[in-house]
């Protein structure tokens, strides 16, 4: 299983649950060092290749700032499992034991090395689960309301410093629900205007998308199958907003992508010609729209959001008019360092996919190669 990259050929954060599939990183910072690593990327960034042993189809979603790297693979024996790279390259897995899970997959990991993720068990169910730094498991995760059938029920998006979580479920109709679960207890909870047919609903932003005060950020799905954005203070008290120029068709609209410490949100929103562009909002509300250089101009193609780091620079893909994936990295001055892994395809559908970045700058990913192989990257500032 993959993520759900794409939607109509867009290649993007996924919306919705297809899949074990991404992450989130939480970060805190030395300004100092995030900046210096940001400059040094530009001229000497070093790409490693990251595959998970014995298994293929790699990918890293989420990076410490400590180098520690998570996320997901398929093992020899064809099922998906999670895994936590050490920054010395050693790996281990991280799926829960004793769950009955027949997949996994890990989608974020803070500075204590407390992981969050989600499961799916023999009837195709999906649980949440938190990995503590010591090993051991808070596991299932399962949030009131969630559905028990096939395709239904939990899923673990976000971990923050103080081991909040959150995520979203999915009820026995097929609709999406957003929480938070904090020592223990759940809050779940629907954004105004969130559709209620199955596949719509309320999601959070999946790599970043629960900040250090308990500030969540995320999507909604209305009646018509658009998208707005959202945001839900540590008080509960939730503010739907539009990037001006977003579409109001179906699957067009505003996809926040996650949320950093000073509140600023950043994403991407589908104009009505399906086109894709980069969006900053920042925590007085004023929003900045952006499109990376190289950009293909047709449905599905442009800029897509991706993870905003403590100092404000941001890592994502644009996809090209070919349809092909390209990495990006935005500075908050507005600079963008554009890059590809090595060995990564140049046919539609293929290309660079980065996922998060650090407050060191370091970049984490896949590529899919001219095979359509996923691999795993890390790119390093030093």
């Amino acid at each position: 299983m993959q993520p759900d990259v794409s939607r109509s050929s867009e290649i993007r954060k996924p919306s919705l649950w297809r899949g074990l599939a991404t992450a989130a990183c939480m970060l805190t910072i030395s300004l100092s060092a995030s900046a210096q690593g940001a400059h040094t990327c530009r001229s000497i960034p070093i790409i490693v290749n990251i595959d998970v042993p014995p298994g293929d189809q790699t990918q890293p979603v989420a990076i410490s700032n400590s180098g520690w790297i998570t996320g997901g693979y398929r093992g020899a024996d064809g099922r998906n499992h999670c895994f936590l790279r050490s920054p010395g390259a050693s790996y281990s897995n991280c799926e829960p034991p004793g769950v009955g899970a027949v997949a996994s997959f890990a989608w974020s990991i803070n500075a204590a090395g407390q992981i969050a993720g989600v499961y799916k068990d023999a009837g195709n169910v999906y649980h949440g689960f938190v990995r503590n730094g010591d090993g051991t498991f808070v596991a299932p995760l399962d949030a009131p309301g969630a559905g028990t059938g096939s395709d239904q029920g939990t899923i673990g998006y976000d971990i923050n410093p103080a081991a909040e979580v959150a995520g979203q479920s999915i009820d026995g109709n097929g609709v999406y629900h957003s929480w938070v679960w904090n020592n223990g207890n759940f809050t779940v909870f629907d954004a105004p205007g969130a559709g209620t047919e199955s596949g719509q609903g309320t999601q959070p932003s999946t790599v970043d998308g629960l900040n250090p005060m308990g500030v969540l950020a995320g999507n909604t799905l209305d009646d018509g199958n658009a998208f707005h954005g959202y945001l839900r203070a540590a008080d509960g008290t939730i503010t739907v907003f539009d990037v001006p120029g977003a579409g109001t068709g179906e699957f067009q609209g505003t996809e926040p992508g996650g949320i950093n410490q000073a509140g600023t949100i950043e994403g991407a929103y589908v104009d009505d010609n399906g086109v894709s562009h980069g969006f900053l909002r920042a925590a007085n509300g004023n929003i900045t729209t952006y499109d990376v250089p190289g950009g293909g101009t047709g449905p599905g193609q442009g800029t897509q959001n991706g993870n905003i780091n403590a100092l404000g620079e941001i890592t994502s893909a644009y996809i090209d008019a070919n349809n092909v994936s390209h990495g990006f990295v935005r500075e908050p001055n507005g600079t963008i360092t554009r890059f590809d892994a090595p060995g990564a395809g140049t046919a539609g559908g293929q290309g660079t996919f980065p996922y998060c970045n650090n407050a060191s700058g370091q970049v984490t990913g896949w590529y899919v190669d001219n095979l359509g192989t996923l691999h795993g990257f890390l790119r390093t500032c030093h």
